[in-house]
């Protein structure tokens, strides 16, 4: 059985996998991808300190609203990409300088 540190271990890898993602990505898309790793490390810390630290099923509760959340933002996310390439035929993030139509 895995003890509290490993699940830590793993949402930092999570984390930095994210982080990595944002900073070294032009891609709009892969942006999008990076954020919601990150959004999925900050989920398994409220579950896993829920389990071994609280026992209380709060931890698990708000994991929940972070799937709620990352899914809104993936919707308005992707509807803002599509609508920036039908204007500028690319998705790079170097050309989204300026998003008016």
């Amino acid at each position: 059985m895995m003890n509290l540190a490993a699940y830590l271990f793993i949402s930092l890898v999570l984390f930095l996998c994210g982080i990595i993602v944002i900073i070294a990505r032009k891609n709009i898309v892969a942006i999008l991808i990076g954020m919601e790793l990150i959004l999925n490390a900050a989920a398994l810390n409220f579950v896993a300190y829920s389990r071994y630290v609280t026992h209380h099923i709060d931890g698990h509760i708000f994991p929940l609203f972070i799937i709620v959340v990352a899914a809104a933002e993936a919707v308005v996310g992707l509807a803002i990409v599509i609508r920036f390439f039908q204007i500028k035929e690319t998705i790079h993030i170097d050309d989204a300088t300026q998003l008016q139509s």
